[in-house]
């Protein structure tokens, strides 16, 4: 029994379908199908039941699968430890926010420096990325976590502070208050409250606004643009920051900052590839 075939259909097993498996483990789609097939021949059993959506589990393959993820995680460590000093191999796909890449491309770099054998492949984009269905091994996420299915770990913080226009700030005034937040023409990504504090004091206020965007940047410039007053993190402010385009408002009071999370799809083994990442993220945010 080859253990590229048990691989195979693990990966498809854990993605729901041989496309997301196929992207996943950088080979094609054929290949991995041709694998599957063998390792069904081999057992004289079917271990999944193609369907037009994917791949969904049959009892047999239900069955099977822990044998064969334990086999695939036996053999994974021992070739690690095997490995001159420790070296990674293979591919290590991640999912990351464009409107987070200038932060992220040095730690990316520096994990391909020191792990030569390493397959590295990011892909940038700031709308939601199914991890398990488009085939990535884990992702980096910048905002406030909200519940899923994912295992998060926290590797970070980026400071919050409300800006506008100083063209903004010279036509409305800048709000005095949380209270005040109401009259001023609200950007932001969605619905979300924004929660201010002064000393043990919170205050929730639900802004309101005509401009609403997924990316940091497009916020950002929005407010730049003098369309209204926009919470932002430090990393999509600090360009406009520094020539005026933006400045601070409301600076007594303090806004929660937002997390930097590496996730994962759920399941009893961390790959060593993604620990390793996730160590290499808490190195270069936290120090």
């Amino acid at each position: 029994m080859d253990i590229d075939d048990l691989r195979a259909f693990v990966e498809v097993a854990n993605a729901g379908g041989v496309n997301s498996a196929a992207r996943r483990l950088g080979l094609a789609k054929s290949i991995v199908s041709r694998r599957l097939l063998r390792l069904e021949e081999q057992l004289g059993v079917q271990l999944l039941a193609r369907t037009t959506r994917g791949a969904a589990l049959t009892e047999a393959g239900t069955r099977f699968l822990e044998h064969a993820a334990n086999v695939c995680t036996i053999l994974d460590g021992a070739r690690e430890e095997m490995s001159p000093g420790g070296q990674l191999h293979g591919l290590l796909r991640i999912a990351a926010p464009a409107s987070f890449a200038a932060q992220l491309a040095p730690t990316l770099a520096e994990l391909a420096r020191r792990h030569a054998a390493l397959q590295v492949h990011t892909r940038f984009n700031d709308r939601y990325v199914d991890l398990v269905a488009e085939g990535f091994d884990c992702g980096v996420r910048v905002g406030y976590l909200h519940d899923s299915s994912l295992v998060a770990r926290k590797v970070g913080e980026v400071p919050v502070r409300l800006y506008a226009s100083p063209a903004y700030v010279a036509e409305h005034g800048e709000p005095n208050g949380p209270w005040d937040v109401a009259r001023h023409a609200a950007i932001t990504p969605g619905t979300d409250p924004w929660h201010f504090r002064e000393g043990e004091t919170t205050f929730t206020v639900h802004p309101q606004g005509r401009f609403k965007a997924d990316s940091a940047f497009a916020l950002a410039e929005a407010a730049a643009a003098g369309i209204g007053i926009a919470a932002l993190g430090d990393v999509a402010a600090e360009p406009y920051l520094a020539r005026g385009a933006l400045v601070p408002i409301m600076t007594n009071y303090s806004l929660p900052p937002v997390g930097i999370f590496v996730v994962r799809p759920q399941g009893q083994h961390l790959p060593r590839k993604v620990r390793v990442f996730i160590d290499l993220m808490v190195e270069q945010f936290v120090g």
